[in-house]
């Protein structure tokens, strides 16, 4: 059995080797890994990993489609033999890390514990910033332990899933957070959605969805632990770096408001602790990767310093010193706040009819009443 994961970094070299190990441990067999425009060496990295036979590394260096960065990236993987082997294929970003709770923690025990599962979603589970201020070289799943609460109630964006799914032609095309492009109806009715509490899931997974159900329990058998902010510093290198999907929308205190969710904890994924440090280890053996990493470790050291040069950068950081972490809506307030989403949808609705133009007469409603 083949297992794909699928990756899109940029300066993410620091990152790297700790995400490969842990996935290794989890079970995936064959990772392929999109770079783009990278300045910490994230390219070198993975070039040599290539070398290694750890990876396949394609540069991703544009031009970009409308879809921006990632999804270019995706188009790239569609044609690529690794996507034509893999039985099951999940794509990943480098601050996601999959952990499983059932059997011995590998994907093969996932789908022993969902048997009849076509694709199964891995919901987010948010690891907040925990007041660290200084980017530190050290793991990340052992660095953050605070996290959003085992049920949330709102954002939606706090219970966004990605999806590990069977690759046998019933979607046509890999996607971000789902696999996409479904063109056989009958198909896509005999394949069948799990998340991980055992239930299977409805239409709208099958086509469209792209998070759970908030307000309820999604991480019995797994969740997918979800770093998005790490320490303050780091938060303002990926500012600096860009956003995969909207590259050209640099992120601010909404992103950082919306994730830095510290009241409660989660050290469940340390099962993959022992695995995950001789993988690890056994990569650094080989001193030219051992260097290569280095020099990104001392990149991101002093990109941080010259950023704090720029007025953007610096009004963000002093603006992260200043928010409190974030507060836990409670199931009222996020019943109050999904009300006010419907009426602004229904309001959208209605403005798109009453401009909407008839094929037969290039008229809006407006135009036929004047």
């Amino acid at each position: 059995m083949r297992f794909l994961a699928i990756l899109t970094v940029r300066n993410e070299g620091a990152f790297l080797l700790e995400w490969l190990a842990h996935h290794r441990a989890v079970g995936f067999t064959d990772f392929l890994v999109f770079s783009n425009d990278c300045q910490d060496g994230t390219d070198a990295i993975l070039d040599r990993l290539d070398e290694l036979g750890q990876l396949t590394h394609i540069r991703n260096d544009g031009p970009y489609g409308k879809g921006g960065i990632q999804f270019t990236a995706m188009k790239q993987a569609d044609k690529h033999p690794l996507v034509k082997q893999a039985d099951w294929i999940l794509a990943l970003d480098v601050d996601e890390f999959v952990n499983i709770k059932t059997g011995d923690g590998t994907v093969t025990d996932l789908l022993a514990a969902l048997p009849e599962a076509d694709a199964v979603t891995l919901t987010w589970r948010l690891f907040g910033n925990a007041d660290t201020l200084r980017f530190e070289d050290g793991p990340i799943t052992e660095l953050f332990r605070r996290c959003a609460p085992e049920v949330i109630h709102w954002p939606w964006r706090a219970s966004m899933f990605k999806t590990l799914y069977r690759n046998n032609g019933t979607y046509r095309k890999t996607g971000v957070h789902r696999p996409r492009d479904a063109k056989d109806p009958g198909k896509v009715e005999s394949f069948r959605w799990f998340d991980c509490t055992g239930r299977e899931l409805g239409e709208a997974f099958k086509s469209r969805r792209l998070f759970s159900n908030y307000g309820r329990k999604n991480y019995d058998l797994a969740q997918l632990n979800h770093y998005p902010l790490g320490a303050m510093e780091s938060y303002i290198l990926k500012a600096d770096r860009g956003r995969a999907v909207h590259s050209d929308h640099m992120l601010g205190t909404d992103y950082w408001v919306e994730r830095n969710f510290n009241t409660a904890s989660d050290t469940s994924i340390d099962r993959y602790k022992l695995a995950r440090q001789e993988l690890e280890s056994q990569l650094l053996e080989d001193e030219g990767l051992a260097n290569l990493r280095a020099k990104s470790v001392a990149w991101r050291q002093q990109r941080f310093r010259e950023l704090m040069q720029k007025e953007p950068y610096r009004a963000l950081f002093a603006r992260l010193l200043m928010t409190p972490p974030s507060r836990p809506i409670n199931a009222v307030t996020a019943q109050t706040l999904t009300t006010f989403a419907n009426l602004g949808r229904a309001a959208d609705k209605a403005a798109d009819k009453a401009t909407a133009k008839d094929p037969h007469t290039d008229q809006t409603p407006e135009d036929r009443q004047g």
